[in-house]
């Protein structure tokens, strides 16, 4: 008798164990729980001939920004792939062009797959989200792109935890927050482990306002999140803007140094929480401590070292802005690559600007690019730093008009009376 997995695709393994270490494995992935790779391995070495389990620790160790370990995995469930069915076959397939790079082929091998396989969660999985290969395309209309990709999918998925989350992130993302709101409950509901579901309610809770119930939320549901979880910095980073929404910077503060500073997790959250934390402070009235920028630009210079991942650019370019180090700021605004590269440059001109007081500058740069900044990709939740430095930059420098922000969450804390 062949063996499914837990959304009822065939698997090559004859092997149980193998089969439930790997649902384990991709369950633990796609909930952002630790213990990825060690339920994978088991499920390698219950099978070593199972594609499958090789092709997920591709994309955990992509994930982290292991790049040759994701590229090395990935070739391993490619040679391991010849001979299987055709299902296996193309989910491999496509998980390779995700991990190698290759967007449009990645993009043009998942449609084939989904349909043919439209349960496949793990080769749906690079399209959804804010990082994935909708929301790094630096493309105008990203975001109403990937919901237009995931709503045909609901007579198929209807019913699964990981597929509802996701489709409320996407509805979250263009304003159907209504919508959003029934389909992370009902995800959650399913699945209430999932920290991938815990931040998109923190997304949801953001764009309604609900600030002071979000956070209380998020506060109970973390307190069983493992701190070597993925997502545990980038939660708390939620939950720091929601403190400063409330007014409450000194526990923004002891969040961001417990939790957010020095976080675990991929390199990418490392990177744009922190320098997007202290900017947001210095907004509250609070700026960092001498050093921490300095001390952040060169983590940055460490963790991208290149360019190339639009929104990694962006958040790169203002720790070196802040830091003052111009060398790092012209390699990031010269060397930007890709299709947002244009407003990478821009970007990188107006947190210059801004931390040489220049406010007219800073506006100059930035007004032009604001009506397209979903490009470099990430949540209007994060995109919300450039329109609050818009506001700042009115503000501080008595520029009238200008730039009017989104319905109240681009307002910075304390700012909204000037």
């Amino acid at each position: 008798m062949s063996l499914e997995d837990d959304r009822g695709l065939p698997l090559s393994t004859a092997s149980a164990a193998a089969r439930d270490a790997y649902v384990d494995g991709v369950a633990r992935l796609l909930c952002a729980q630790p213990g990825i790779e060690a339920a994978l391995g088991r499920a390698i070495e219950a099978d070593p001939r199972f594609a499958l389990p090789r092709a997920a620790l591709a994309r955990a160790h992509q994930a982290h920004g292991r790049g040759a370990a994701a590229r090395a995995s990935i070739a391993e469930a490619m040679a391991l792939s010849e001979g299987l069915g055709e299902r296996e076959r193309g989910h491999v397939h496509a998980l390779e062009r995700v991990v190698l790079g290759d967007a449009a082929g990645a993009l043009d091998a998942i449609r084939a797959h989904l349909a043919r396989h439209p349960r496949d969660r793990m080769v749906m999985a690079p399209c959804a989200g804010v990082f994935g290969l909708f929301g790094f395309s630096g493309l105008a209309g990203r975001e109403a792109a990937l919901h237009a990709f995931l709503e045909p999918f609901e007579p198929a998925c209807g019913d699964d935890w990981w597929y509802l989350a996701m489709r409320a992130f996407a509805r979250c993302e263009t304003g159907a927050l209504d919508a959003a709101r029934a389909d992370i409950e009902r995800s959650l509901a399913v699945r209430p482990d999932n920290a991938n579901g815990a931040h998109i309610r923190a997304h949801v809770d953001y764009e309604c306002g609900e600030d002071a119930a979000g956070l209380v939320w998020l506060r109970d549901w973390i307190a069983g999140y493992p701190r070597d979880g993925m997502m545990h910095g980038h939660l708390h980073w939620h939950m720091t803007l929601a403190a400063l929404a409330l007014g409450d910077t000194a526990g923004a503060w002891s969040l961001y140094d417990a939790c957010v500073r020095s976080a675990w997790g991929p390199p990418l959250n490392l990177v744009t929480d922190a320098t997007s934390f202290l900017l947001r402070a210095e907004f509250c009235g609070t700026p960092a401590p001498e050093g921490a920028w300095r001390t952040l630009a060169g983590v940055a210079a460490e963790l991208y070292p290149q360019t190339g991942v639009a929104f990694a650019d962006a958040h790169v370019a203002l720790a070196f802005a802040m830091a003052g180090d111009e060398a790092g700021l012209a390699r990031v605004r010269d060397g930007a690559r890709g299709p947002a590269a244009d407003v990478v440059a821009g970007l990188s001109r107006a947190f210059d600007a801004y931390a040489r007081r220049d406010d007219r500058a800073v506006l100059a740069h930035l007004l032009p690019l604001l009506p397209e900044h979903e490009r470099i990709g990430g949540s209007r939740a994060q995109r919300d730093l450039l329109e609050q430095l818009a506001v700042v930059a009115q503000r501080r420098g008595a520029v009238p008009g200008g730039w009017t922000p989104r319905a109240g969450r681009a307002l910075p804390p304390g700012m909204a009376q000037g």
